[in-house]
């Protein structure tokens, strides 16, 4: 992402698109961009929650319809349009009395502004996914969700790289990106299906969250590195290796650094009084190691989710996550409805000719997508009664992750339009098949929770016993988690 350099420190951000743009026309344009991106993305959300999917999936459907794709009006001139295009500006000349002249410079400063918001979306984004991925977790998970993780990245990746070269003569460098987008694993669908259906602590459930958060992780790597590519427009194996290592010795040297860092940022949020005393510094170093990252020829994106991790194991987490989220409320969206607006889907229309080939692309990353997620669970080893079509499935859903891929792919402008609508195409398809696929490979059983690992949490303690009582009953909590219920004739 060109984040930093989308920012001219020597002038206003106005000026740097262009001297002649109305300041005043381009803030009205930019207000407009706000309404509609905020429209879509809550109508879309609420539409997308009320069939049980996840709301991010809306976000990016409402951005498509108020995009290039349907009603034109949000649109972006690397896609190809121009002031003509947008029905923002054509009723800023009706209602403001914009003029015909000053129109190109108002669109593009307007672009400009939406689009950085958008890319600071997903940097907070990343920070707020930082947040909620706890470490110990992440090496507590065990190998076998290990192995199913990094089979879940491999296979996906090599296969879609491999196949878009070959069978379509895609060059290296957008072929590894549409790779890359194909390695991740959106934890937050799974993690809802699987408490629904009562088997977010089976055995296949455990290995399954694992694997998704060892998935993040390793896509936020292969994410650094095939973006850090694309800005050169070539593929260094030196450079490669040096991107590798680089972002694994980041993401663990941060690891380590912050566990003398926790204790001295509380005492500075402690020692502060004024509004804002532990956000803003929350903030100001989530940027500053995203400016490192990007020094270090990284993204920003995973300096970002570095600091998460490492703010995560303060003390004051918990009121961290909650004063995160209304500001990434406010911009997260936009990067999500940014997304699908960009989306041109009118190139996947089988009615033209030449765009055949951008809808065969689509069918071959959606396959390779299912395979390359389901043949993990044959990798499972040592647990011969364990369903491992279910944990190949529930590996499946792309989500919000692989929209961040397909937003910093059209953002580099390394991948052609065809190839970034059949990823989108790729990404909703998967989060849509998940849900009902769980459930469907989840035999159904008279109590599920015999089938689930009996835990009883110690209000007192913070422990937990496991037991085995089919009298207890298991409920899901609204964060995705679960609990058990005992009724009261356990309680003695």
């Amino acid at each position: 992402m060109q984040f930093l350099s989308a920012i001219n420190f020597s002038s206003p951000l106005l000026a740097s698109t262009t001297e002649t743009a109305d300041s005043s026309m381009v803030v009205a344009a930019v207000l407009l961009s706000l309404v509609v991106v905020y429209f879509a993305s809550k109508v879309g959300g609420e539409l997308s929650n009320l069939v049980g999917l996840p709301p991010v999936l809306g976000e990016l459907v409402g951005g498509v319809v108020v995009g290039i794709s349907v009603l034109h009006l949000l649109v972006f001139p690397e896609g190809g349009a121009d002031s003509s295009n947008s029905l923002i500006v054509t009723f800023l000349q009706t209602t403001a009395g914009l003029s015909p002249e000053a129109t190109p410079a108002v669109f593009a400063a307007q672009s400009e502004v939406v689009s950085v918001l958008a890319e600071l979306g997903v940097i907070i984004l990343l920070f707020e996914i930082g947040l909620e991925s706890n470490l110990k977790d992440l090496m507590a998970v065990g190998i076998q969700a290990t192995i199913v993780a990094v089979v879940g990245v491999i296979v996906p990746f090599t296969a879609g790289t491999a196949g878009l070269m070959i069978l379509f003569g895609i060059g290296a460098v957008p072929a590894i990106f549409a790779g890359a987008a194909l390695t991740a694993t959106s934890i937050g669908i799974t993690s809802k299906v699987l408490s629904e259906i009562g088997k977010l602590n089976s055995k296949e459930g455990q290995i399954i969250l694992g694997a998704a958060v060892i998935d993040d992780v390793l896509g936020i790597i292969v994410l650094a590195v095939v973006a850090s590519l694309a800005k050169d427009g070539v593929v260094d194996v030196g450079k490669v290796i040096y991107l590798i290592i680089s972002a694994s010795g980041f993401l663990l040297g941060a690891i380590v650094l912050g566990n003398v860092f926790n204790k001295t940022f509380v005492a500075i949020a402690d020692k502060l009084k004024t509004r804002g005393e532990l956000v803003i510094p929350a903030f100001i170093f989530a940027f500053v190691m995203a400016y490192l990252a990007a020094v270090i020829q990284l993204e920003a994106i995973l300096g970002a989710f570095a600091a998460g991790l490492v703010l995560e194991e303060t003390d004051k987490r918990k009121e961290l996550q909650k004063q995160v989220i209304p500001i990434a409320d406010m911009l997260v969206p936009i990067f999500f409805v940014t997304v699908g607006a960009k989306t041109d889907l009118g190139v996947l229309n089988p009615a033209i000719p030449e765009n055949r080939e951008g809808l065969i692309m689509a069918i071959f990353l959606i396959t390779v997508a299912i395979i390359g997620k389901v043949i993990t669970g044959l990798s499972v080893f040592g647990q011969p009664e364990i369903n491992r079509l279910a944990i190949g499935v529930g590996m499946i859903p792309r989500g919000e992750v692989g929209l961040v891929f397909a937003g910093v792919g059209a953002a580099s402008g390394v991948l052609s339009k065809p190839l970034g609508a059949a990823i989108i195409m790729m990404v909703i398809l998967t989060t849509f098949l998940a849900p009902p696929l769980l459930r469907l490979v989840f035999p159904e059983s008279k109590n599920p929770v015999q089938d689930s690992e009996k835990l009883i949490l110690d209000g007192a303690s913070g422990t937990s016993v496991a037991i085995e009582s089919p009298q207890s009953i298991l409920s899901a909590s609204n964060d995705g988690g679960s609990r058990e219920v005992i009724p009261d004739s356990l309680d003695s």
